[in-house]
């Protein structure tokens, strides 16, 4: 299995890159998003990989962080969802984006990403609802274990870019881990912490542990 691979951009087409590591070169195909951060051809970086191997294919998927490649391990274990899906879906809305619609229920979030229609969309959100939570929580702890791309395997060059660790996914991590000591199950702790964050963007812990009990707090 091939986790993660750095190396030189050769080549940039649509839906992959091309990348050159001491020679050998791997096409690694990604989401819109992920196409979109990487650096330019010549320049180094680093991707974490899911590699598919079938009777008649062999393919290599890249993605910016773990949690990335997380949610496009859940995303297609749903019946239905193939790797391209899985890749429009995370190319769409991130993986942050992903959390988010998937904890709230918002299954009209997931049918805006490209050839998703409604019935794939609402069988997302409800096959991956109680995964939501966890991948959420993991989501501050690996944003801190990232920081530098293994640029030993390369010839001395600059460090590969890499995306910066996500403070509002710390956060978000960091309320989720505090309402679940408070009592709150996993779902609903999710799914108000994700509804705090997209209403209150770059919210710090605290703030986003607050708005998040006032959604939680019994009405009437």
């Amino acid at each position: 299995m091939i986790g993660k691979i750095t190396g030189r951009i050769d080549y940039r087409a649509a839906d992959h890159v091309l990348i050159d590591v001491r020679g050998v070169g791997y096409l690694v195909y990604c989401s819109e998003r992920t196409l979109a951060a990487l650096p330019g051809v010549g320049e180094v970086t680093a991707l974490y990989t899911d590699l598919v191997v079938r009777e008649d294919l062999m393919q290599l998927f890249g993605f910016q962080t773990l949690v990335e490649k997380e949610w496009h391990r859940l995303l297609t274990s749903v019946q239905g969802v193939g790797a391209k899906a899985s890749l429009a879906i995370l190319g769409k809305l991130g993986p942050d984006g992903v959390s988010r619609a998937i904890a709230l229920g918002d299954w009209n979030a997931v049918k805006a990403a490209k050839g998703i229609g409604p019935k794939i969309a609402q069988r997302v959100v409800l096959d991956l609802k109680d995964k939501a939570p966890s991948v959420m929580a993991m989501s501050g702890t690996l944003a801190q274990a990232q920081g530098k791309a293994e640029a030993e395997v390369l010839e001395p060059v600059a460090a590969p870019r890499r995306p910066a660790a996500p403070a509002q996914s710390s956060a978000q991590a960091e309320a989720l881990s505090a309402l679940g000591n408070l009592g709150y199950s996993p779902g609903d702790a999710a799914g108000a912490v994700a509804q705090a964050a997209g209403e209150m963007e770059g919210a710090s812990t605290p703030e986003l542990i607050k708005a998040a009990l006032k959604l939680l707090a019994p009405k009437g």
